[in-house]
């Protein structure tokens, strides 16, 4: 086996190992002249021990580790800060290997714990609901960013070293960004989550929320065959418009034909889209709003989650009454849907849905960025 550096070797940035899929580790070891089971080795040193020194990886010969030390490296994203909520939930502030803060968020139920990972730094869609939007756009998150979040939150809990693999056992795409919007590194990070040599997640349990990128999502569907959500949140386009403006570029018919090619695709009868629909008061939460959920949605294999709207600074909406919940809710179990209201978890450190953005960006920075991500957003729409 060769071991000094070739010429490439020497001048090459150093490769983060972190968010490279199966595939492409294979690919890298290949390059240098390795064997492909080094990317099996390197694969459970990283994502089953949580090893990110070359030097701890005692399987790989004394050689290769010097070699792999001076062309590549194993770089999580940084924990700026931690906060756990009297119900359970925690939340880290981190800042992305390329610079920029995200939040992630672990929720933990039960026997189950679902992980909320961001995609990008801020959010061009400009959802008038969330506050992450309000920031602006930032940055796309690498691979190695968006696989570094949950890697992070089982060594935040010791779950490495002990060996569990119960600290994470649900992933959704749902936090900051539009992950339709970055799309090969959000594919490559789920591969991840998903490959055994990864963290052996079933594919029922890795979920991708999108507001609507139609030619992304058919394309997901050719590499894909995770969990689909759509953030609907309203019965028609009118009102959508204001809610979510990239239904502007492609309204709810084409959205939900979209979701359908999805899930023929996947070749499994009991597949259903999860459609996320968040109740703001005198806005979206009105019996007839229900009924009108009702005729769109009559003949789309789904399940209906509510989602009471969580307030945040800056926002003029209002969280509705338990009671116009309820019968919101009510008019949609008449009519045969199945159908969850999402309690609300972590509000009390700013972790619910529609929150995250708290301590990213400061206040004089977000309105140029929200300027400047609207303009972005058509652009980077365009060329999808």
């Amino acid at each position: 086996m060769p071991t000094s550096l070739s010429a490439k070797e020497a001048i090459t940035e150093r490769v983060n190992l972190l968010g490279l899929t199966r595939v492409q580790l294979t690919a890298f070891f290949a390059d240098i002249g390795e064997k492909p089971f080094r990317a099996q080795q390197v694969m459970k040193w990283i994502h089953h021990h949580g090893v990110l020194d070359f030097e701890q990886m005692t399987n790989l010969s004394k050689d290769l580790r010097t070699r792999l030390a001076a062309i590549a490296e194993v770089r999580a994203p940084e924990v700026v800060s931690c906060h756990d909520s009297v119900d359970g939930t925690r939340k880290w502030l981190v800042r992305s290997i390329e610079g920029g803060l995200i939040e992630t968020v672990l929720i933990p139920e039960g026997g189950r714990a679902t992980l909320c990972v961001s995609s990008q730094v801020g959010c061009s869609l400009d959802c008038s609901f969330c506050s992450t939007g309000k920031q602006g756009f930032e940055r796309d998150l690498s691979a190695a960013d968006i696989i570094g979040q949950v890697w992070l939150a089982i060594d935040s809990y010791g779950a490495f070293a002990s060996g569990s693999d119960r600290v994470v056992t649900n992933v959704v795409m749902m936090g900051m960004g539009e992950p339709l919007l970055n799309f090969e590194p959000v594919v490559a990070a789920m591969d991840l989550m998903m490959d055994d040599l990864g963290y052996g997640i079933s594919k029922r349990r890795v979920t991708l929320s999108t507001s609507g990128v139609v030619p992304a999502l058919d394309r997901l569907a050719e590499l894909s065959s995770v969990s689909l959500a759509v953030s609907l949140h309203a019965p028609n386009d009118e009102l959508r418009n204001q809610l979510v403006p990239i239904n502007r570029k492609y309204p709810i018919a084409q959205l939900l034909e979209s979701c359908r090619r999805y899930i023929a695709a996947q070749n499994d009868k009991k597949r259903v889209v999860t459609v996320e629909y968040t109740l703001i008061a005198g806005v979206n939460d009105q019996v007839e709003h229900a009924q009108e959920l009702v005729v769109l949605l009559k003949t789309f294999p789904c399940k209906i989650n509510l989602i009471p709207f969580n307030t945040f600074d800056g926002s003029s909406y209002q969280r509705p009454s338990g009671n116009a919940v309820s019968r919101f809710w009510q008019v949609l179990i008449d009519a045969g849907f199945i159908v969850t209201i999402r309690t609300t978890r972590g509000d009390d450190i700013s972790a619910a849905c529609g929150q995250l953005v708290g301590e990213v960006v400061d206040r004089t920075r977000r309105s140029e960025r929200h300027k400047a991500s609207l303009q972005q957003d058509v652009q980077v729409v365009e060329v999808i």
